[in-house]
């Protein structure tokens, strides 16, 4: 099946988030084959601050532990498309609250990674757009922060309505070096 001649709109059930052609879902124990898998491609640990390359045996198993045992329920999502013919795992999207002043309302940063398989189809932006969307954490503002040398993700950004920040720099595990970034904001109005 192409992605094109796929249906939008896929039915969610409860706990999870519609985002056209797949659902965002808690993450559930039988997920670590395939984030070990997709995480272990070199060219997705490279475009994460956190994910390491090579990609540790265990490593799967323990990130899918934390995010199932997270103190923030539903700050971890997968990006699954079984339910139309896609692959169960197409991605992980999650949000890292930040602390805020009083008044401010709540402020998180939005990270995702999508499968090289799926890059460039749109995966990603409907992901961000859903997340928001649905506002699980009831954030005001988001934040993201993308490396500089991965101008596909800050498209995603900018067409889910981020505005550039400015630029920064991260360290990235599977590098071993820091990174320039480009940082954006979105709030929600």
């Amino acid at each position: 099946m192409v992605l094109d001649e796929m249906t939008a709109g896929v039915a969610a059930t409860e706990g999870q988030i519609a985002a056209g052609r797949f659902v965002l879902r808690s993450v559930r124990a039988s997920d670590a084959g395939l984030i070990s898998h997709h995480a272990g491609d070199r060219r997705v640990a490279e475009a994460t601050q956190n994910i390491p390359h090579p990609f540790p045996p265990g490593a799967a198993e323990a990130y899918v532990t934390r995010a199932m045992t997270h103190e923030r329920p539903g700050s971890v999502w997968v990006l699954d498309g079984s339910m139309t013919g896609l692959s169960e795992l197409l991605g992980v999207i999650s949000l890292k609250p930040m602390e805020v002043k009083a008044g401010q309302g709540g402020q998180s940063e939005v990270a995702y990674w999508v499968a090289p398989a799926f890059w460039n189809t749109g995966i990603a932006s409907e992901a961000v757009r859903a997340l928001l969307a649905a506002n699980p954490l009831g954030d005001r503002t988001y934040f993201a922060e993308v490396f500089q040398d991965n101008p596909g993700s800050a498209r995603v950004l900018v067409n889910n309505g981020f505005t550039y920040l400015g630029d920064a720099e991260a360290f990235s595990v599977a590098r071993n070096a820091s990174v320039p970034t480009w940082t954006y904001i979105r709030k929600l109005d």
